[in-house]
């Protein structure tokens, strides 16, 4: 065998190793393309991190506006002690900064908690 034979054998292997096969055949029924959907898009595990995700939402929302905000309106003094209602008037018209704050607040304490449960994820190799 010379080295040209050689040569197109080897390239023989690689192109049927980079032909791709013929894509699966779909499944048949109503019941197996709904169980094929399901692994397909993982919608089970997309509804389980929308439902944690939510009342995640919902805790540290409490978090923020029962303990957090009572602690800085402790520390802007007496007459801010509620930061939600807190107001600017501005040449006749009313700025509801506090509730701005709150919420600008109550996403930064969100997006730390998940940018933490991510870190925790990927430390524990899940995906």
């Amino acid at each position: 065998m010379t080295k040209e034979d050689e040569m197109l054998a080897e390239l023989k292997k690689i192109r049927e190793a980079v032909e791709k096969a013929p894509p699966p055949v779909p499944p048949k029924g109503l019941w197996n393309e709904f169980k094929d959907f399901l692994s397909k898009y993982k919608i089970l595990g997309l509804a389980v991190a929308f439902v944690l995700g939510l009342y995640l939402g919902t805790l540290v929302q409490a978090l923020v506006k029962d303990f957090i905000m009572p602690l800085i309106g402790l520390a802007l003094g007496p007459g801010m002690s509620d930061l939600a209602t807190y107001q600017v008037a501005v040449l006749n018209q009313v700025f509801g900064v506090g509730d701005f704050i709150v919420a600008l607040i109550t996403f930064l304490i969100v997006a730390f908690v998940v940018f933490l449960l991510v870190k925790v994820m990927k430390r524990w190799k899940i995906e």
